[in-house]
């Protein structure tokens, strides 16, 4: 696995496995998003299998698929409360992490400047640059 922490509430990862969900909760995560959709490549894990992995192992799981490249304001919309109630810490995965970094700047644009944003998902390996433009103007929607 190839965790990174975004902020103290969340981490994002690239795919998972049935097998990572253990370690997981092992490492004291309480809450699995998925922003994956199922089958969207060939040999990727079940949804439906990861999702039972992560009840198992005391995992609240969350099904949150948005397609990559094409993140839509009702996906942000989507995914900010989730920021706010689901159990902490979070981990949330996608095919390479990218999309779940994107859903986590756009959810605390409204409270969090662009550059900082931009800055902290470069640490973690994630260029959000190109996505500058899109943060300002989610940051003039308000909290």
């Amino acid at each position: 696995m190839n965790l990174k922490k975004l902020d103290d509430n969340l981490s994002v990862s690239p795919q998972l496995t049935v097998a990572d969900v253990e370690e997981v909760a092992s490492l004291g995560f309480k809450t699995l998003v998925a922003n994956r959709p199922d089958a969207e490549e060939p040999g990727q894990p079940a949804m439906a299998d990861l999702e039972a992995a992560a009840r198992e192992n005391g995992l609240e799981w969350v099904y949150l698929p948005v397609q990559s490249g094409n993140i839509l304001d009702s996906d942000v919309d989507d995914f900010t409360p989730i920021l706010k109630s689901a159990q902490k810490p979070i981990l949330a995965f996608c095919r390479s992490g990218m999309r779940c970094t994107v859903l986590w700047a756009l959810s605390n644009a409204p409270f969090i400047p662009a550059d900082p944003l931009i800055n902290r998902a470069r640490e973690a390996g994630y260029d959000l640059s190109p996505l500058r433009p899109r943060l300002i103007q989610q940051a003039s929607k308000g909290a």
